[in-house]
């Protein structure tokens, strides 16, 4: 593929801007925690999570109890699915991926927003990297969970994956992230805590995509 060539100031500037950004971008995926454990300051934020939600004195672990003014994160899930119709198809026949992103994004201010229990504004939205075209005639499956709540904000991760009909193989095709925010800054919206390993590796993630 042919390189891009800057013309102007302006353009180098761009360019340089853009290759920034790419390398930021592969940094994170090397020090995601699908590849390496979370850092000693992460583990120390799970297992204080952990440590609220049990009674020390009794000793059980398998016992747990939900701190106030919070919601375990499994509670916060929405789910829905689309079939995927001719009508949202691109130039190369496969679904529009803006498509994808706008049945993505309902459904994370609407998981979002009932958590808060009021309307909420979006904050950012953040990188987008599509795994895998999604083909027409596919079942678009689409679950929502609030991962991390700061003062006003939350963060909101949406799980995009297509069924093969005929083999009922799962594949993800994309993880958004969307950031809302309370229109009245309000300092509290309580908290999410998670209940388990894999929640909890989705608490620090959404945590990093906030900062």
């Amino acid at each position: 593929m042919n390189p891009l060539v800057g013309t102007t100031e302006e353009d180098n500037a761009i360019i340089k801007k853009g290759e920034l950004q790419r390398q930021r971008r592969l940094a994170e995926q090397d020090k995601s925690l699908f590849k390496i454990p979370p850092d000693t300051a992460e583990s120390t934020i799970v297992h204080n999570l952990f440590l609220k939600t049990i009674t020390p004195s009794t000793s059980i672990f398998r016992t747990r109890l939900l701190v106030e003014n919070s919601m375990w994160m499994e509670e916060t899930i929405l789910r829905n699915m689309h079939i995927c119709h001719p009508e949202q198809r691109n130039l190369y026949n496969k679904i529009f991926g803006g498509y994808l992103m706008r049945k993505s994004f309902e459904l994370a201010w609407t998981t979002a927003s009932l958590f808060a229990k009021q309307s909420l504004s979006t904050l950012a939205v953040d990188d987008i990297m599509f795994q895998r075209p999604v083909e027409i005639g596919s079942l678009l499956f689409l679950s929502a969970m609030v991962v991390y709540v700061e003062d006003n904000k939350i963060q909101t991760r949406v799980h995009a994956e297509v069924v093969d009909i005929h083999t009922t193989n799962r594949a993800t095709t994309n993880i958004f992230y969307f950031i809302f925010k309370t229109k009245n800054n309000i300092q509290s919206l309580g908290n999410v805590v998670p209940k388990t390993y894999a929640e909890a590796m989705m608490y620090l993630d959404g945590k990093r995509h906030l900062h």
